[in-house]
């Protein structure tokens, strides 16, 4: 093993158990990817010998950001998330074929990962209705645990896809007894159509009015579904559960009961929750079209307080991309575009530059996208803070700099976003990776730098 070690130093460095910025020193052992030793103090010189060192002057230097992805190619969707300051990915089990839900069908999508990762990548795995009679499927999930796979996803609404059907109550009894006991957890697309609530067609309404696709997803469905949740975790106590993309504030005192009832459950929102608004969508837009769908202005404002005050635990992208075709631009039918925000590699100036209006700390959204979605994943032994001991990933950042977004800063694979246009504060000038350069704006980006991700 040689003695090769990246060296960073940077008078505004966002070190763990603090909200405030401080100069220090970070040494990564490229060998093993791994940090070695923080001093709390600039640097003005290098230490010679086999380092390579790195100034970032007033430049920010924060931890590399997990993140998660959906629809895209390893290649485009690594390269989108490392120019953002993501360092680890993990891939949803569904718009991505084949869906992730048999340990043949992980590693089919391994094999296909070699090679092509520029951050680090896990899986999540995915819970479908199973074959009742011979627990077929069922018998697949502890092996799936065994093998890696994060956690699992379940729909409680149909996703869209046919291969990800969504499940029953009866098939969660089933496949919560099976995952119990095992070091897992599950997650929930939230919303349920009940007797006294369905996603509503309005034929008779413009298709192209945002407002028509908002009440035709009305918060009722996530009501529904998270208090279907919560009965179920009264039943499987030791099974951790998650709300993925918490988009209705209504929703937020069922949560905060069965907290208080002591249920484990976890809870995250997204990026275009917290940074837009339905009250300002035009007509003919799809790009804004999600599910469950982008709400009001003072639903949004409950939202962050919620996150604020820690009902909510950390902030995602939910990057769900697809082709230019399904998104209907030019019929501008939001009620049958394919649901899915474009936002990989933009979430860090998108909090930072929306959170600056509400008095957020750089320490908390750290805390938000990187902290709390490393542990949600289960990677808070080796992600999510600049420790020693952690991987050597992190990001120099310069929190002053803004651009516009325009298709030029898309490194995924679908050229669009309902963020095209917008104004962000904060740029990403480089991202490291287990002590190796992935990403660096002063050189086109990517020029002279292969991929280094390993698969978790």
């Amino acid at each position: 093993m040689s003695n090769q070690s990246l060296v960073v130093t940077s008078r505004n460095v966002l070190l763990p158990g603090s909200d405030q910025l401080q100069p220090a020193t970070i040494t990564v052992n490229i060998d093993t990817g791994k940090i070695t030793d923080i001093q709390t103090v600039y640097a003005e010189r290098g230490p010679g010998g086999e380092t390579t060192f790195i100034d970032a002057g007033d430049k920010f230097i924060i931890p590399g950001l997990p993140g998660r992805t959906d629809w895209e190619g390893f290649w485009t969707g690594t390269r989108a998330a490392v120019a953002g300051g993501i360092t680890t990915v993990v891939d949803m089990p569904l718009n991505s074929i084949p869906p992730t839900t048999t340990l043949q069908n992980l590693e089919i999508k391994r094999q296909t990962a070699q090679g092509q990762c520029w951050t680090d990548v896990g899986f999540w795995g995915g819970v479908i209705p199973g074959n009742q009679a011979s627990r077929a499927f069922e018998i697949d999930l502890k092996p799936l645990v065994a093998a890696g796979v994060k956690g699992f996803k379940c729909f409680l609404i149909e996703s869209g896809v046919e291969e990800f059907p969504c499940v029953t109550e009866h098939d969660l009894h089933v496949h919560m007894q099976e995952l119990q006991d095992q070091s897992t957890v599950l997650l929930f697309h939230a919303e349920l159509e009940g007797d006294s609530c369905s996603v509503r067609n309005h034929e008779q309404q413009d298709p192209t009015a945002y407002e028509t696709f908002l009440s035709s997803r009305p918060q009722e469905l996530e009501v529904n579904a998270i208090s279907l949740i919560t009965v179920l975790q009264e039943k499987y106590k030791s099974l951790r559960c998650h709300i993925v993309h918490l988009s209705a504030s209504s929703a937020l005192p069922i949560i905060r009961a069965a907290r208080s009832r002591g249920l484990n459950l976890t809870v995250e929102t997204c990026f275009h929750y917290l940074c837009l608004s339905a009250d300002n969508i035009p007509h003919g837009r799809p790009e804004f079209k999600c599910c469950p769908p982008i709400r009001s202005e003072s639903n949004r404002d409950v939202l962050w307080e919620a996150l604020i005050d820690g009902t909510i635990d950390c902030v995602v992208s939910d990057h769900s991309p697809c082709v230019a075709e399904l998104k209907k631009f030019e019929e501008g039918n939001i009620m049958t575009a394919w649901g899915g925000i474009n936002s990989l590699g933009f979430g860090l100036s998108l909090l930072w530059t929306e959170g600056q209006k509400r008095g957020i700390s750089l320490g908390q959204i750290i805390r938000w996208i990187s902290e709390e979605t490393a542990k949600h994943a289960g990677l808070s032994s080796s992600k999510g803070r600049l420790s020693v001991g952690h991987d050597g990933d992190l990001v120099i950042w310069d929190p002053a700099a803004k651009f516009k977004v325009s298709k030029e800063h898309f490194h995924f694979k679908n050229k669009f976003s309902a963020y095209e246009g917008m104004i962000l504060n904060g740029v990403v000038q480089q991202t490291v990776l287990r002590g190796c350069l992935a990403y660096d704006r002063t050189q086109n980006g990517f020029d002279g730098l292969t991929p280094t991700g390993k698969l978790l």
